[in-house]
């Protein structure tokens, strides 16, 4: 009697997917070959994806919700301010992604093009965005009323400026060649206190510390 197949998962095509890319350094001509080299078929994988784009993008968007999901697991997170919380975050998100370095640098590399390379994060940008909205307290809308005809523009742009702020932290973490990468650690640290203080929730010496921070990493690189 013949066994019967296991079904695939969407787990099981993206942990195939990303020992491929890191196997072969190179990303699948198309899903016929994906599907064929790992023994599911095309119909499998369309049950969950609509491209391979889509399942590049589903992966970065993994790296978040398994970061929320950590998040919200710590009794504590819920009772943090939102500096702390953004600190947490940050934290648990460069952990996930050092976890799966190797596919990462791989897969922000893989195109000549780096504009193409950055199109896998959309749905993590998307994400991203979306936490930055939910951790904004009572507090700080509260404190921006007097701005109240702003205030939809305001959140946006602290949406967008947080969202820079993750990719410069990822260029600052692709680039860390220290032990553990305690200099991203540092980074963090500094530049979550730097951004709250443009947002009056800290002091302005946090600003300078980074700077500081800032021109020590680029003077002794060159070095």
């Amino acid at each position: 009697m013949a066994t019967k197949q296991k079904t695939i998962t969407r787990d099981d095509i993206v942990s195939k997917y990303m020992d491929e890319v890191l196997e072969k350094g190179q990303k699948p001509k198309s899903v016929y070959h994906f599907a064929k080299e790992n023994d599911f078929t095309e119909t499998e994988f369309y049950a969950f994806f609509g491209t391979l784009e889509g399942l590049e993008k589903e992966i970065f968007r993994l790296f978040l919700a398994n970061t929320i999901d950590l998040l919200h697991k710590n009794a504590d997170y819920q009772e943090y301010d939102m500096k702390n919380k953004m600190l947490s975050f940050y934290f648990t998100f460069f952990e996930i992604l050092t976890a799966n370095r190797s596919y990462v640098l791989q897969a922000l590399k893989i195109d000549r093009n780096p504009i193409r390379n950055l199109v896998q994060l959309t749905s993590l940008r998307e994400g991203f965005k979306e936490y930055v909205s939910e951790i904004l307290t009572d507090d700080y809308r509260l404190e921006q009323e007097k701005f109240q005809k702003f205030q939809k523009f305001q959140e946006k742009a602290i949406q967008e400026s947080g969202w820079l702020q993750l990719m410069m932290t990822i260029k600052f973490w692709i680039d860390d060649e220290s032990a553990a990468f305690e200099k991203t650690d540092i980074f963090i640290e500094k530049s979550v206190n730097a951004s709250f203080e443009l947002m009056n929730v800290a002091p302005m010496n946090h600003l300078l510390d980074f700077g500081k921070f800032l021109f020590k990493e680029k003077i002794y690189s060159k070095q």
